[in-house]
């Protein structure tokens, strides 16, 4: 049979991609046959069709029957099928991405963040809250006005108040629409304080009306607040007097522009770090690039499916969990993508055909990047249990975010590593020289010296390891979390703010958010009389106003009782624990509610999802481990080491926390968002690491496996950590105390997860196991 031999003379060096006969099926699937019977494929013998890139000079040299010329004339057809397939997942993504992509922006419109609307039905002060409803024509959300002078107020300055507060009914909103046509009341009188310096004017907005858009996406919350603050600057400011618009309008305008930062400012910073940090790692200009498109169409997806859902009341949105799903996106997505294109790399180190490499590197990672996924979308479902409705919401907006990541990085990612081949790695062009990362074991490189630490002294790394870590689980009860005044949830101190701290110097301090309550119109007197008496408790009546006779609604009537403490403390939250305690004395009837009762309904609320939540997510996570490994001693192990780092965690934020950033507190959710990410995301990183310990005791052994898989994922890994930690930092550039916190908590317990539990705890326990480690699946026999 007549040969025709072809021999690069110099001029066709291999670029991997593009070699002679285009990454030659046949050179493909003999080198896969290799490596299937454990037999070396060094790349340096002559046959047909394979590309000898490790010979000197990268000649491509190959022998090619007459009957496989014949038979190649049919591959051209596979490669065009392969550039079809390719060319439509990614047009697909395009379109997805110009559909998802403004849809993004507008997740704001759909926000709620109203305490009393997260709350269960049957919450004590949401029982109050729906029947003080028929006491009043409309919900109203008062703003108050704080008017101050130092010095002591004038005649002029009551002048200049009475004629600003005639003013404000005409105030423009924009559109040719005023405050007036959404106001609950008329504006209410200006009261003056005892010590003569300060004035308070009520302005009262429908609340129903709220959320209505009156310009440029502004909503009347907003934009009334902003039409008080221009017009005190132009007619109270210039006379030497202090205004301040405060009280729970106030408060929530600004809240509204501390989470102006999420659609630009945080998604910016996120990826901005991200890319900076797969600069250092990939040392391309063009993969990280890729990495975060994945991101971004990912984060589309997620806000096709989002957006809907949370419109029209299916799940509940608000500034907290739509921060968080951008950070959750951009992280898993990240993640899913360093694990695949590392495996990719490293199986075009022995493939010249780059679809080969990837259908070998999809078909590797698919398993514990799915798991993966499925561990954090179960356990965020868990969240469905809290009673809570933005703890609740948090569960589904954020397990649509990770399937999202999880879609896009399984398919747009491997089709634009596709497009651009081995190009994509550029200046680091990966070749075929069979170099493997688990070569380095034992070696001088970190992760070779890692894994040579481990496997000489695992018992010793196993055990300081532990006890450091439990050391620091030690200071886990002096983790506050008992809630925080309004006031301390803006690290900055806005306008608001500043308010309500002049306001209690002047007036009683829960003065405009009394307590509400619910009472049978024969026990009323009794009602004002026992909570006059409570300690805390200031004034208490039934009456709108001085000889008024109480307004009777189906035999009950509305106690309203003004606290002597700020009304959103934590002080005041025990003080309406004790009134309720009292009054269920006089009757079980009688109900108590207001903003006060609605924090302690869920600082309550909260601690019940702690005990029933997380016993959940435990569960799950064991479950998928147990199926995704076949062993329950190695599931056992991840998940009580991921516990051990959790407590850790927290009691290094609690030293954080208390003794360093001087924090007043934590919201009482803290421990349980902390845990769920931390657990969910953190056990992630064993999975990728036991995953492949798995894979390569398969052919190994156990010890010899598990000190493979460590040096060939620790690079990775860490990575991965890196980035998913930077990620979550990104939250602190918004000025949100909850958001800080589980900042700084998420990013350090990744760390913590991926350079000491990860590296040290888990290879350690497992390699002093051995074959026990798989009980009871085949290997542990």
């Amino acid at each position: 049979m007549p040969l025709g031999t072809v021999r690069a003379q110099g001029g066709t060096r291999h670029r991997g991609d593009d070699a002679v006969h285009d990454d030659d099926q046949n050179a493909a699937d003999t080198a896969g046959k290799h490596r299937a019977e454990g037999t070396p494929h060094t790349g340096d013998d002559v046959v047909q069709g394979r590309h000898a890139d490790d010979q000197p000079g990268g000649e491509t040299v190959g022998r090619v029957t007459a009957e496989e010329q014949h038979s190649d004339r049919g591959r051209p057809r596979g490669r065009w099928a392969w550039r079809g397939a390719i060319a439509a997942v990614l047009i697909l993504w395009l379109v997805l991405g110009s559909l998802g992509g403004p849809t993004v922006g507008k997740l704001s419109e759909v926000q709620e963040n109203d305490n009393a609307n997260f709350l269960p039905k049957q919450a004590e002060s949401t029982l109050v809250s729906n029947e003080s409803a028929k006491f009043v024509d409309s919900k109203a959300l008062p703003y108050f006005v704080l008017i101050e002078r130092d010095a002591g107020l004038t005649p002029a300055d009551l002048t200049a108040a009475n004629q600003f507060l005639a003013k404000v009914p005409t105030l423009d909103l924009g559109n040719g629409k005023t405050i007036g046509e959404y106001l609950a009341a008329p504006a209410k009188t200006v009261i003056p304080s005892e010590d003569k310096k300060a004035l308070l004017l009520t302005v009262e907005l429908d609340g129903d009306r709220a959320d209505e858009v009156v310009k440029e996406g502004e909503t009347v919350l907003y934009a009334v607040a902003e039409s008080l603050r221009t017009e005190i600057g132009q007619d109270l400011t210039p006379t030497g007097l202090k205004v301040y618009v405060t009280g729970p309008g106030g408060v929530f305008a600004d809240f509204v522009v501390a989470f102006g930062g999420i659609d630009g400012i945080l998604l910016g910073v996120a990826l901005a770090v991200v890319f900076v940090i797969l600069l250092i790692v990939y040392r391309s200009p063009v993969l990280p690039i890729a990495v975060l498109l994945t991101a971004v169409f990912g984060l589309a997806l997620a806000a096709l499916v989002v957006y809907p859902l949370a419109k029209n009341g299916v799940l509940e949105l608000n500034g907290q969990s739509q921060g968080i799903l951008f950070i959750l996106v951009v992280g898993a997505a990240t993640d899913y993508s360093l694990l695949l294109v590392s495996r990719y790399k490293e199986e075009l180190h022995d493939y010249t055909s780059k679809y080969e490499a990837m259908r070998i590197a999809w078909r590797a990672s698919i398993e514990p990047i799915a798991a993966s996924a499925a561990t954090v979308i179960l356990g965020l479902l868990c969240l469905l249990l809290s009673q809570l409705g933005s703890t609740k919401g948090l569960g589904p907006v954020g397990a649509i975010g990770i399937a999202g990541a999880l879609v896009a990085s399984m398919s747009f990612l491997p089709a634009i590593l596709l497009a651009f081949g081995r190009r994509i790695f550029w200046p680091s062009i990966p070749r075929v020289d069979h170099v493997h990362a688990r070569d380095q074991v034992g070696g001088r490189r970190l992760w070779g010296r890692v894994s040579g630490l481990v496997g000489r002294s695992p018992r010793k790394v196993w055990v300081v390891t532990a006890l450091a870590l439990l050391g620091c689980a030690a200071f886990l009860p002096t983790f506050k979390a008992s809630g925080i005044s309004q006031e301390d949830l803006f690290l900055d101190k806005p306008e608001s703010v500043v308010g309500q701290a002049e306001l209690a110097k002047h007036f009683d301090a829960g003065a405009g958010t009394p307590v509400q309550i619910l009472t049978p119109s024969a026990q009323a007197e009794q009602v004002i009389t026992t909570a006059s008496a409570v300690d805390g408790v200031g004034t208490a009546s039934a009456s709108a106003a001085p000889g008024v006779p109480p307004k009777v609604v189906d035999g009950k009537v509305l106690v309203q009782a003004t606290l002597e403490v700020p009304a959103d403390s934590p002080a005041a939250t025990k003080v309406v624990e004790h009134l309720r305690a009292e009054l269920d004395k006089v009757s079980p009837d009688i109900l108590v509610g207001g903003n006060t009762a609605i924090n302690l309904d869920v600082l309550d609320a909260s601690e019940r999802d702690l005990r029933v939540i997380i016993p959940a997510i435990l569960a799950v996570i064991f479950v998928v481990l147990m199926l995704l490994l076949r062993s329950i001693a190695a599931a056992v192990l991840l998940v009580v080491a991921n516990v051990i780092s959790f407590g850790a965690t927290v009691g290094v934020s609690a030293l954080a926390f208390n003794h360093v950033f001087d924090f007043p507190g934590a919201d009482p959710s803290i421990p349980l968002y902390a845990f769920v990410f931390l657990v969910a995301l953190g056990i992630d990183y064993s999975i990728f690491l036991m995953t492949r310990v798995r894979e390569e005791s398969q052919e190994h052994g156990t010890r010899p496996g598990i000190l493979v898989g460590l040096a060939v994922t620790g690079g990775v890994i860490t990575s991965a950590g890196v980035v998913l930690a930077a990620t979550f930092s990104a939250l602190a550039v918004l000025p949100i105390l909850f958001l800080v916190q589980i900042a700084f908590m998420v990013a350090f317990g990744v760390l913590l997860d991926t350079t000491v539990v990860r590296s040290l705890l888990v290879p350690s326990i497992a390699h002093d196991l051995g074959k026990k480690v798989w009980w009871p699946s085949k290997l542990a026999s």
